[in-house]
């Protein structure tokens, strides 16, 4: 398997990729920023509407085991009918979880409110997206994985293996999906009235509820703020 270098979970390192891959500067302006708290106060100070949530959460053996199992109640269950038109691929490179979540993001929240593409239809992921090629097969991508993920703030690690991965937050059709390229496809959280509340309290309850750990960090897409 191939193995890239991990992404730092960062709204620059986030957004500099995003505009490389090929981010519309014409389009209604959208960027990546740090969600500092997931009670009320502190999701009142994001900027709205956000379009996509990403978490980078630990990885441990308890939550390996809740996914799994979890994994298995979908198959054998399955869940509510999900939008046909949901973009969701499936991560075959070690460590390019970060650059996943990015496009899972920006793939689910291609229109503007204008009705202008977010993407320029030119660049690599517009063009990536439309013929939905396999991620190992397109060296556009490794690069800008490479070059951002050498932008961040944290020296580049020399050692690879990592315990922290992304996942990402959308809504479609009024409910909240999970878009996980380690999981068997996308994920119904239920009915979605507020993206980012409705997301804080999947990742509380999901997530930090069943960690010891405090290895988390949670970005917003949506309007470029003021400071």
């Amino acid at each position: 398997m191939s193995r890239w270098i991990p992404l730092e979970s960062n709204p620059e390192v986030l957004n500099s990729w995003s505009t490389k891959a090929g981010l519309n500067p014409d389009s209604d302006s959208v960027q990546f920023d740090d969600v500092y708290g997931l009670d009320d106060s502190l999701l009142g100070m994001v900027m709205q509407p956000v379009k996509a949530v990403i978490l980078l959460f630990p990885i441990s053996p308890e939550s390996e085991a809740r996914r799994k199992q979890e994994d298995e109640e979908i198959l054998a269950k399955g869940q509510p009918a999900l939008d046909p038109t949901i973009f969701w691929i499936k991560q075959t490179i070690s460590n390019a979880c970060g650059t996943i979540g990015i496009i899972h993001a920006l793939a689910n929240t291609r229109k503007s409110s204008s009705d202008r593409d977010t993407l320029d239809p030119t660049m690599g992921l517009a063009k990536f997206i439309d013929q939905c090629t396999v991620l190992e097969t397109t060296p556009l991508f490794a690069d800008i994985h490479a070059q951002a993920a050498s932008s961040g703030q944290s020296a580049v690690p020399t050692n690879l293996d990592t315990d922290l991965h992304f996942t990402c937050f959308v809504s479609r059709g009024k409910r909240l999906i999970e878009l996980d390229g380690r999981r068997a496809g996308p994920i119904d959280r239920g009915e979605c009235a507020d993206l980012l509340k409705d997301a804080a309290k999947v990742i509380q309850e999901v997530y930090i509820g069943n960690s010891q750990s405090m290895n988390f960090n949670v970005m917003s897409l949506g309007p470029i703020s003021s400071h």
